[in-house]
């Protein structure tokens, strides 16, 4: 069996509203998983390009790198291609400039801001919760 190694950024998009973090999502499947947005880095553009890009096309916000959160990994398989994936997926935390949560990609069902406490708890996948962990912690940091 083929393996393959393939990398990915995204963010975690954050914005004060009404005195609260909140936090963007993205939904897929008929709004049964909610996720961080993010995908494959393209070639020659570094991973905070991609990052950006990603969210953009995911969530149709525009924001600015704060700084790195941390990375994730994991495997799967892809049947068309018979090939096994380790995936890497660095995740940044970004501060909200714009944009419209309406102009996302046909990738995406929904966009949606979240208070921090409820995306943690609203996210499908335990490794993307343990990143918005971190970046709970990192803005608190930040704050305080």
């Amino acid at each position: 069996m083929e393996t393959e190694t393939v990398t990915s950024s995204g963010g975690v998009v954050v914005r004060v509203h009404d005195g609260k973090v909140e936090v963007a999502l993205t939904a897929t499947d008929n709004r049964d998983i909610w996720k961080l947005p993010k995908g494959l880095v393209e070639k020659e553009e570094s991973l905070q390009e991609a990052a950006l890009r990603e969210v953009r096309e995911e969530t149709g916000l525009t924001g600015e790198i704060v700084r790195k959160i941390d990375q994730i990994d994991y495997w799967f398989y892809w049947r068309p291609k018979k090939t096994r994936f380790h995936k890497f997926v660095h995740f940044f935390l970004i501060r909200y400039t714009g944009g419209d949560e309406t102009k996302h990609d046909w990738e995406v069902k929904e966009v949606r801001w979240y208070a921090i406490d409820d995306a943690i708890k609203k996210l499908t996948y335990k490794s993307e919760r343990d990143i918005l962990e971190k970046a709970k912690r990192l803005i608190e940091e930040t704050a305080a």
